[in-house]
């Protein structure tokens, strides 16, 4: 008899369901048949059952945190059940132990993690059992039918057991020391110091450094006013605008130069130099990855990534969508064979039926869609054969399941075809762009209710005819900061980290390995970034708190606060996986790199100098004025200025100490906070030095814009 083991009860309903089965209560019996002659027995573990021992636990000299005790490097990495699952853990090693099963299955999800749920379960009930592994990206009962029928050796997925054990003793290894190290050189810095602990990690310290990052973008930007130079001309009859512009730039910083434009041009003769239509087809968006369903489900609905992975899985367990946890967009022939019957399934569904039954072409030869080298371990997220009763789903579930579903509709689609137009007109040695948009056949667009923005239309004119530039303006506009991060645009910032690091050769790693973490850990990291009080979310974006501010100064030019640490360790871990090298080495090497770690942190931190967050140092105590969003106090904090009421109101408001080079005083934000402008600064660095004034943009928001002082006529 065999023992299956799944690695949670969903799952493992759905891979009895193909079979005649009973369920017993902790388990399920599956009765003799075909794909088992003596029938099976099958049990679930609820993720995770054991952890890693903590360090007291270990040794109960390591209860109190010193930095003598750093850094902790165990012989061996011991586990413990998780006290909330050990009746879990007995059900299934029963099951793993009764005399009559004389062959193992390890069916967790076909992902590292899945591999080693099920592995260490079997290793802690001390077993010796021949075993074999059950891979299946899709719990529809065709394809856990062919799956049983293809069990893969165990040799074949141990890598990846390796790849998750070194993964989780290595990020012990991190996470403990850093973590106590940080937080106690922090206190110790931090004068008349509360108790904030510092947690570290090698991919939530690095994603929370690009909040704070932006963050500090926005908090050091200054709004400075720009001018763009405006013709209306008329071309015997056609009227049209068209903007100035030189070597793709049609903004000037001073004024008078706009102006200057204007006078040459005002009334002067106009040839159309250039009239240019160009058709451009847009194709179908490719398919989800689980980073674009969130990306595209928190701009949709304003649901966190945690969110969507957690309706997306329901969706996968009752067989509905395929396996979530995928970095692919793209899938293999063999799915692509079923999507015409998947389509003439869901043209059966009312919200899909004109849609899905008017379809315009096949995909199975399109590389943009459908391509076995582009797919690693899973394939895209699509629908499966088995179309749901959409009554029977949630709202949250038809939300996500529609997201999913339209995608294949619109790949089945021909491209939108635009046609862009641009009208260049020379008034003397100056041009003047206008361009023209208009849509000529909308594709698939309609089927992801892509919002046609109006038609710009231009006017017939032809190269070389000439008119007048009748009237010319200037026109004023002024920059604006960066925006902070939604979560699902912090999910896409953490996968395509890689195309923005300045090193090419540690870009290239990181793109190899996707960025900052997983497709499945990321929700995970900023839940526990918000868990922490490192960041929150207001109105639908992410604010890093003066605790977070705290940490990546502390970090700053070190490993922990760069996406090197992690892109490599990832590299290392994929080859591990793969078999391609050895686990030992990399665990050693990750022990070294602990010291170190701790090492560097007590040697930077004669560098440190910042006030506690909680509570300033005494001569910091004087309150520079009140805080715009809460009303609480506003206080120096050392390297910003900032609200002493974060901790008990979680109040985020901060002000950046220098602004283009230029160190801005207490006595200006004092003066700010309670007057609503600074007394003039001179000698900030723009593309040439200027004077001006700060004063409020969005007083509530905490940002400022410059004011320039008046010239003397007028």
């Amino acid at each position: 008899m065999q023992a299956i083991i799944a690695e949670k009860a969903s799952q493992a309903e759905a891979l009895a369901a193909p079979f005649r089965h009973v369920k017993k209560g902790t388990h399920i019996e599956i009765a003799p048949c075909e794909t088992f002659p003596d029938g099976a027995l099958l049990a679930w573990c609820s993720g995770h059952l054991f952890e890693i021992v903590p360090p007291h636990e270990m040794d109960p000299k390591l209860k109190r945190w010193h930095l003598e005790t750093l850094p902790m490097i165990p012989e061996t990495f011991k586990y413990k059940i998780i006290p909330a699952k050990t009746s879990r853990f007995k059900a299934v090693k029963e099951i793993i132990r009764n005399p009559a099963v004389t062959e193992i299955i390890s069916a967790g999800d076909p992902a590292r993690e899945g591999e080693l749920i099920v592995q260490l379960v079997v290793r802690m009930s001390g077993v010796n059992k021949p075993m074999r592994r059950l891979w299946v990206s899709s719990l529809t009962p065709r394809a856990v039918e062919q799956a049983f029928a293809n069990l893969r050796p165990i040799e074949e997925t141990m890598p990846l057991y390796h790849e998750a054990m070194a993964r989780s003793y290595a990020d012990w290894l991190i996470g403990m020391n850093a973590s106590r190290a940080y937080t106690l050189l922090i206190q110790s810095k931090t004068k008349g110091a509360g108790r904030d602990v510092y947690a570290v990690g090698r991919v939530q310290t690095p994603t929370l450094a690009l909040v704070v990052k932006r963050e500090k973008e926005i908090l050091t930007f200054v709004s400075k006013p720009f001018y763009e130079v405006v013709a209306s001309f008329n071309m015997n009859g056609a009227l049209y605008e068209g903007k100035w512009i030189k070597e793709k730039e049609t903004r000037f910083y001073e004024r008078e130069n706009a102006e200057a434009i204007r006078d040459e041009c005002m009334g002067k003769e106009a040839e159309a130099v250039e009239v240019k239509t160009e058709n451009k087809p847009v194709p179908p968006p490719a398919f989800h990855s689980l980073s674009t369903l969130q990306a595209l489900a928190n701009k949709r609905f304003n649901f966190s990534p945690k969110k969507t992975l957690e309706v997306t899985q329901s969706l996968y367990e009752r067989s509905y969508v395929t396996y979530p946890r995928t970095d692919s967009n793209h899938v293999n022939p063999e799915e692509a064979a079923a999507f015409p019957a998947i389509l003439r399934k869901l043209s059966q569904l009312e919200p899909y039926k004109q849609w899905a039954a008017g379809t315009t072409r096949s995909i199975l030869s399109d590389k943009r869609y459908v391509d076995s080298k582009k797919v690693s371990d899973h394939y895209a997220i699509i629908p499966t054969e088995k179309i749901p009763s959409l009554h029977s789903l949630s709202g949250d579930e038809r939300k996500i399941y529609d997201l999913i579903a339209r995608s294949l509709i619109a790949a089945h689609y021909n491209p939108a075809l635009f046609a862009h137009s641009t009208i260049r007109t020379a008034v003397g040695p100056h041009i003047f762009v206008t361009n023209g948009k208009r849509l000529i056949e909308p594709g698939w667009r309609p089927v992801l209710f892509e919002k046609e923005k109006e038609d710009v239309l231009l006017p017939n004119v032809k190269e070389g005819q000439k008119g007048i530039a009748e009237d010319v303006k200037v026109v004023e506009g002024k920059t604006v900061p960066p925006k902070r991060y939604t979560e699902g645009e912090l999910i896409t910032a953490m996968k395509n980290v890689g195309y923005t690091v300045e090193d090419k050769e540690l870009g290239n790693v990181l793109k190899s390995v996707s960025g900052l973490g997983e497709e499945s850990t990321r929700s995970n990291i900023i839940e526990r970034l918000k868990q922490l009080d490192y960041m929150k979310i207001e109105e639908h974006r992410v604010v890093p708190m003066a605790k977070a501010f705290v940490l990546i100064d502390a970090v700053e030019n070190t490993l922990l606060a760069s996406p090197e640490l992690t892109g490599r360790w990832e590299q290392r871990l994929k080859e591990i996986g793969k078999g391609q090298a050895p686990a030992n080495v990399f665990i050693e090497q990750s022990k070294r790199l602990a010291q170190k770690i701790v090492q560097d942190a007590i040697e930077h931190s004669a560098g440190w100098s910042f006030d506690a967050p909680s509570k300033p140092a005494a001569q910091d105590n004087q309150p520079l004025g009140e805080c715009p969003k809460c009303g609480s106090v506003v206080v120096d904090k050392g390297k910003f200025y900032g609200c002493s009421a974060y901790q008990s109101s979680k109040c985020g408001f901060i002000l950046g100490k220098k602004m283009l080079g230029k160190s801005i005083s207490a006595a200006n934000v004092k003066k700010l906070l309670q007057k609503g402008k600074t007394n003039l600064i001179k000698g900030f660095k723009g593309k040439r030095p200027f004077d001006a004034y700060l004063v409020w943009k969005d007083k509530s928001e905490g940002t400022v814009q410059f004011e320039f002082k008046a010239p003397k006529n007028q």
